[in-house]
C-alpha cells in the first residue's frame, strides 16, 4: 500500500482505516450471529419470532445511526476530526465487550434483551459519527486527484470488519465445537473487542488534526451553528436530501444485499449450513475486496457519479437471475420443489397481516399468519386464495389440505400448533422440500461466483461514494452533512433489508419477492443519482 503514499499520508490511511476496520468488526459480530442470540437472549418467544426480533435488536443499532451522525457530526466540525472518532472508537469497543458478559434470558428475564438492545444503540451512536470522521479525515489529507483513492481505504473497512468477524467466529466455533460455542462459545468474538480497542486508540492518539480544518479554526471560519447550517438552510439541505436519494440509499441496499441478504438467504432460505455458507462469504470477500480500491482510483479518473450508477443499474437487472442461481446451485432440491409441488394458501384477506414488527410487541396470531409463516420457514413457495370472511385458512400441497389455526381461539394453543406442525411438516417433506440443504448437492464453485459478483456490485457503489459525499459539502459543516445521508440510508434503508425482505416473502409466498426491496431502493437512486447529483471530482476542499 505504500505507492503513492508518504510516510505521513501512510500513517492516515492506515491509522483511519484500521481503526474503522474493529469499529465495524465489533458492529457486524451481532449480525452474523443473530441465531444464536435469538435463543440466548429472547428465549421466552418462539423460535421465527425470536429470529426476527434478533434481527431487529441488530437493525435497532442502523434505526440509531443518523443520531450518531447528528451528534458526533456536529463535534466533529466543532472540535475537529481526531478526537471525535477517538471517543467513537471508545464507545464502540466498551459496548461490544459488554455484550460477551451480558446474562441471558435465562438467567436475568427480560432485563437480558433490554440490555442487549441498549447496547446495540450504543453501537448505532458510535458507528453513526466513526465513518464520517474517518472518510473526512481521510480525503481533507488526500491530494485532489488521489481522493478517490484515499478514501477508498477506508471503504474496505465494513467489509474487512465483516470478514475479521466472520473469520473469528469460524475459528472459535471449529476449535470449540457447535454445541460449546452455541452455549457459551459466542461470547469469545465480543470480549476480544477489548484488545482490538487498545490497539485503536494508541495509533489514533499518535494521529494529527485534518490540515484543512485546524487551517479553517485557526482563521476563524469555522461554524458555530453546523446542524443549522447543514439542515436549515434550503441550499445545504437540497443537496444533504439529493445525496441520501440519490446515492447512498441505493448504495446501501445493494451493500446490505450482497453482503448481509446474500448470507441469510443462503442459511435462512436455502437451508445451507451456517459453517458452509460463512466460508463461501469470507471467500468472496477476500476475492473482492480489492475491488474497493480499483473503483476509488478508477473514480479519480472517471469520476464517482458514473461507477456509482453503473453499480445501482447492474444490481436492478441481475438480481433475480443472480439469487434463482443461488438456489439453482447451493440446493436443487429446493428448485425442483418449488417448480413441481405447487402450494396454495386459502384464506380471509382480512386475516392475513404484512408482518413486520420493529418494536418486537406484535403477535401474528392468526390462522393465516401462522400459516403462512410456517411456509415462509420452510421456503415454500405459494400462491393466495381468497376465502369468505371468518374462514380459517388452508394449505393445500398437491393434493393434502392442511388446516391452520387461530392461537387466540381454541382451547388449547400448544396442542393445536403441535399437531398443526406434525401434519405440516409431514406433507412439506412428502412433496420434497428439504429440511436443509444437501451438502454433496451444493456446487460450491458457482455458489462463489454469484457470491463475488454481488460482492463486486458492492465496490462498485461503495468504492467511490466517500470521495464524492466529501465533495459535495463544504468543510465547516462536511462531517455534519456528509454523515447524516449516509447513515440514513445504510442503517435505514440498508439496516432493515433483512427484516423487511422477511415479511415481503411471508406476505407474497414468493422466495425472491424480498428483492424487490433493493431493486426498487436502488432504480430509484439511480434515476435520481442520474439526472441531479453533481460530479465534484478534483474540487477544492478548502471551502
Amino acid at each position: 500500500m505504500s505507492s503513492g503514499f508518504t510516510k505521513e499520508e501512510r500513517l492516515v490511511v492506515v491509522g483511519s482505516s484500521l481503526g474503522t476496520v474493529f469499529e465495524w468488526y465489533d458492529f457486524y459480530l451481532y449480525g452474523s450471529l443473530a441465531a444464536i442470540i435469538a435463543k440466548q437472549f429472547f428465549a421466552g418467544t418462539d423460535p421465527n419470532t425470536a429470529f426476527i426480533f434478533a434481527l431487529l435488536a441488530f437493525a435497532a443499532g442502523f434505526i440509531v445511526r443518523p443520531f450518531g451522525a447528528i451528534l458526533f457530526g456536529r463535534l466533529g466540525d466543532l472540535v475537529g476530526r481526531k478526537y471525535t472518532f477517538l471517543v467513537t472508537i471508545v464507545i464502540m469497543g466498551l459496548a461490544t465487550f459488554l455484550v460477551g458478559v451480558l446474562p441471558s434470558y435465562a438467567q436475568v428475564g427480560v432485563i437480558a434483551p433490554i440490555a442487549l438492545i441498549s447496547l446495540r444503540i450504543l453501537q448505532g451512536l458510535a458507528l453513526g459519527g466513526e465513518y464520517g470522521g474517518a472518510a473526512t479525515y481521510v480525503a481533507e489529507h488526500a491530494p485532489s486527484d488521489k481522493r478517490g483513492y484515499f478514501t477508498s481505504f477506508i471503504q474496505t473497512t465494513a467489509t474487512l470488519g465483516l470478514f475479521l468477524s466472520l473469520l473469528v467466529i469460524l475459528g472459535v466455533r471449529t476449535y470449540l465445537g457447535e454445541e460449546q460455542f452455541a452455549d457459551w462459545g459466542w461470547r469469545i468474538p465480543f470480549l476480544v473487542s477489548v484488545i482490538l480497542l487498545g490497539i485503536s486508540i494508541w495509533i489514533r492518539l499518535a494521529m494529527n488534526e485534518s490540515p484543512i480544518f485546524a487551517r479553517m479554526k485557526k482563521q476563524g471560519k469555522g461554524s458555530k451553528a453546523p446542524l443549522t447550517e447543514s439542515f436549515g438552510q434550503w441550499k445545504n439541505a437540497k443537496i444533504v436530501i439529493l445525496a441520501l436519494l440519490g446515492l447512498t440509499a441505493g448504495q446501501a441496499v445493494v451493500w446490505y444485499t450482497g453482503q448481509f441478504y446474500a448470507l441469510f438467504f443462503l442459511t435462512q432460505t436455502l437451508k445451507v449450513d451456517s459453517a458452509t455458507a460463512n466460508i463461501l462469504i469470507a471467500i468472496s470477500l477476500i476475492i473482492g475486496t480489492p475491488f474497493f480500491i480499483v473503483f476509488g482510483i478508477m473514480s479519480d479518473k472517471i469520476g464517482r457519479k458514473k461507477i456509482i450508477m453503473a453499480g445501482c443499474l447492474l444490481a436492478v437487472l441481475t438480481y433475480f437471475p443472480l439469487f434463482k442461481g443461488l438456489t439453482h446451485y447451493a440446493n436443487p432440491a429446493l428448485e425442483k420443489a418449488i417448480n413441481s409441488a405447487p402450494v396454495v394458501v386459502t384464506a380471509d384477506p382480512n386475516d392475513c397481516q404484512f408482518q413486520f414488527n420493529p418494536t418486537g410487541t406484535k403477535s401474528f396470531t392468526s390462522s393465516c399468519d401462522i400459516a403462512k409463516a410456517s411456509l415462509a420457514r420452510r421456503s415454500v413457495n405459494y400462491t393466495n386464495a381468497n376465502a369468505p370472511a371468518g374462514t380459517t385458512a388452508s394449505i393445500k400441497i398437491g393434493d393434502k389440505v392442511i388446516q391452520s389455526y387461530d392461537a387466540k381461539k381454541v382451547a388449547d394453543p400448544k396442542a393445536a400448533a403441535a399437531d398443526f406442525t406434525a401434519k405440516f411438516n409431514e406433507a412439506v417433506t412428502a412433496a420434497g422440500y428439504p429440511a436443509k440443504a444437501d451438502p454433496d448437492q451444493i456446487n460450491k464453485p458457482m455458489v462463489l461466483l454469484i457470491l463475488t459478483i454481488l460482492v463486486i456490485y458492492v465496490t462498485m457503489v461503495y468504492g467511490p461514494i466517500a470521495a464524492l459525499l466529501v465533495e459535495l459539502f463544504p468543510t465547516r459543516i462536511r462531517y455534519t452533512s456528509m454523515s447524516l445521508p449516509y447513515h440514513i440510508g445504510n442503517g435505514w434503508f440498508g439496516g432493515l433489508l433483512p427484516t423487511t425482505a422477511f415479511a415481503m416473502v411471508a406476505l407474497k409466498g414468493d422466495v425472491y419477492y424480498g428483492l424487490w426491496y433493493p431493486i426498487i431502493v436502488a432504480l430509484g437512486t439511480f434515476v435520481i443519482g442520474t439526472l441531479f447529483i453533481r460530479e465534484e471530482r478534483n474540487v477544492n476542499l478548502e471551502r
